[in-house]
């Protein structure tokens, strides 16, 4: 290796490592993924999972967050699952359709986590805490599945999360996911909603936005918190 070449790759690994840093420092170890399921109906003890989606969060060099990869997945409902028509006629999904590329639950499920450890690791934290606009709907059917379908190494934390729709409220004014994102001066696709990874990106848009306006305040948080001796 040249010496321009062991130079780079020096910068590489010290740029690599500076953000697994602030990302772990900015969370307290944990690391925020946005996730949206869509499913057939409200009960996530009864009702079938039928798309997941997961979106990973970055951090830049000055503590900016941004929108990462998306994972997404259909899912097979379970044997027995109950599917509401109402849910169906809003999310558009027909579970049995011959050409939906569907997984099981649980094949479904280790993928999302496999891609959750891996950024764990590159991000150096913990553990994953769930973003989702109506945060409890989404870990709630997580949970089910998880233990449904037996399940191993879930990355995420079992009851918190983070939910933009309570982010929003405060910092935008607004609840509903497609207000929040245009207030946040993104662009709503209505055609494209109700897709787990659309929904799941746009989240991941407003988590982001909030949280970067945020930046300074956390600069003084951190530092009150060094001062105390937490750090």
């Amino acid at each position: 290796m040249d010496t321009a070449q062991g130079t780079s790759s020096r910068a590489s690994a010290n740029s690599a490592s500076s953000a697994a840093t602030l990302m772990s420092r900015r969370f307290r170890g944990f690391l925020p993924v946005v996730v949206d399921v869509e499913t057939g109906g409200f009960d996530a003890g009864a009702d079938a999972l039928l798309e997941i989606a997961a979106v990973l969060i970055e951090i830049a060099a000055d503590g900016r967050l941004m929108r990462g990869a998306t994972h997404s997945f259909h899912v097979q409902p379970y044997d027995g699952a109950h599917l509401d028509p109402a849910a169906l006629q809003v999310n558009g999904i027909d579970p049995f359709h011959p050409l939906r590329p569907a997984l099981p639950e649980r094949d479904a499920l280790q993928r999302v986590f496999r891609e959750v450890r891996h950024a764990l690791h590159a991000q150096g934290c913990t553990r994953a805490i769930l973003v989702g606009h109506n945060a409890a709907f989404d870990l709630g059917f997580l949970n089910a599945v998880v233990a449904r379908a037996d399940v191993k190494r879930n990355p995420f934390h079992p009851f918190s999360c983070f939910d933009t729709a309570t982010l929003a409220g405060a910092a935008l004014g607004q609840t509903v996911l497609a207000r929040a994102v245009t207030i946040a001066g993104f662009t709503w696709d209505a055609g494209s909603a109700h897709s787990a990874s659309y929904d799941a990106e746009r989240t991941a848009d407003v988590f982001c936005y909030v949280c970067n306006r945020l930046r300074e305040s956390f600069g003084e948080a951190h530092a009150q918190a060094c001062t105390l001796g937490w750090i």
